[in-house]
């Protein structure tokens, strides 16, 4: 994990793209539940800006958002040296993992929302669950 990353209140922070106002409930909820503390943006600049600005442990995009997609997205943190080591969790509706790991992500998890494996696949992420333990990479 990055030294500079911030935490809110002692909290693991994740940043997290999406548009759709459901999920983001349910986001939410799924990962305060999980301990994390969660931030959302409503598209891609504004991702890019707050990753810039907070320095999160993670971001959580969906490809699909307005203004700047969510690859467009992973690519700028990856390419700046100040924002790489912050973790990209590609988290889509499209089948898109191969472009996804082009992009730089570190992950890619298929939609629709799973509660188990969304927190599996932060938690493995961050460095806080083992390959044995079940987790992220590639989850379709």
């Amino acid at each position: 994990m990055n030294a500079d990353s911030k935490q809110k209140g002692g909290k693991i922070l994740i940043v997290v793209v999406e548009r759709d106002p459901h999920l983001r409930k349910l986001e939410q909820y799924f990962l305060e539940e999980a301990g994390y503390e969660v931030e959302f943006v409503d598209n891609g600049i504004a991702a890019l800006a707050r990753a810039r600005e907070l320095h999160p442990h993670l971001l959580i995009s969906e490809i699909l958002v307005p203004q700047m997609d969510g690859l467009s997205v992973c690519r700028a943190l990856k390419s700046d040296p100040s924002t790489r080591s912050i973790r990209v969790l590609i988290f889509s509706i499209l089948s898109a993992e191969a472009l996804a790991m082009e992009a730089g992500a570190d992950a890619y998890l298929r939609k629709p929302l799973n509660d188990i494996r969304l927190v599996e696949s932060v938690e493995k992420l961050l460095g806080l669950r083992t390959d044995e333990e079940g987790g992220a990479h590639g989850t379709d």
